[in-house]
């Protein structure tokens, strides 16, 4: 599916401007990202594909992919604190008058029943998994079911062993989380277990893809807050990316 870039920054315009001021900093701070995730889309799933997010939030990746064509589904519990206030719910209230199909709760309480069977072009989760406390091997696999012949399986996780804390983990620094940010909620939500490499190529060998591949990429760097590191970051991130290992975000792209 071709789409120009003229009309891509309409829909990202537009769109931000459907959100609160508040939540205007997803956009700002990772156009890159989200422009690279609508690409991706673009590229590997036919006009007019079934979309299925986990974990998604209101980072508005299924939003934007429902505008251009697709039907989309997301599944999540909207438990963290950032969705528990009015404007997270305008933004909920966006998405379901554009069309996106809201299912709320735990994917690995709800199951999949809420999809009645239906077969999906694309699975994906970015930025949810290093936060679950159960295995997700059952639900991959139930994933897996429903995607159509030809199907992408794409998740995006955090580095455990990227470059950065290859090098500063000997000095004391790079924890997953803070202290308080574990002690002190009465539920923890934060990371509980980021992987590497290996690890999402095990899953792709565990849920018996047809074809695999690793992709790095360093978003951090394009929204630091030295102007010095997001200038340098493009290019030091095309150098990265030839090394997935070393990146501080890693994707498993796995096709059935």
């Amino acid at each position: 599916m071709t789409v120009s870039s003229k009309k891509l920054d309409q829909i990202f315009a537009d769109t931000r401007r459907q959100y609160p001021e508040e939540f205007h900093w997803i956009f700002d701070q990772n156009n890159t990202r989200m422009r690279w995730q609508i690409e991706m889309v673009l590229k590997n799933v036919p006009a007019g594909g079934r979309l299925l997010d986990i974990g998604a939030g209101v980072v508005p990746f299924m939003l934007i992919c429902q505008k251009l064509g697709y039907e989309t589904i997301v599944i999540d519990d909207m438990e963290d604190a950032t969705y528990q206030t009015e404007s997270s719910k305008q933004i909920l209230d966006v998405f379901k008058d554009t069309g996106v199909r809201l299912i709320s709760g735990d994917a690995f309480e709800i199951g999949l029943d809420a999809l009645n069977g239906e077969k999906l072009d694309l699975v994906t989760s970015h930025d949810s998994m290093e936060h679950w406390h159960n295995s997700p091997k059952k639900l991959f696999h139930e994933l897996w079911k429903h995607l159509n012949k030809g199907g992408l399986f794409w998740i995006g996780v955090p580095n455990c062993v990227n470059l950065r804390k290859r090098i500063t983990v000997p000095f004391g620094k790079g924890k997953w989380s803070q202290m308080k940010d574990w002690y002190e909620p009465e539920i923890f939500r934060g990371h509980v277990r980021e992987p590497d490499v290996d690890d999402l190529r095990y899953i792709g060998r565990d849920i018996g893809a047809a074809k695999v591949e690793i992709v790095g990429k360093n978003w951090l760097g394009y929204r630091n807050p030295s102007k010095l590191i997001r200038t340098v970051t493009p290019v030091v991130d095309r150098g990265m990316q030839l090394f997935p290992s070393l990146c501080s975000d890693i994707y498993l792209f796995a096709w059935k």
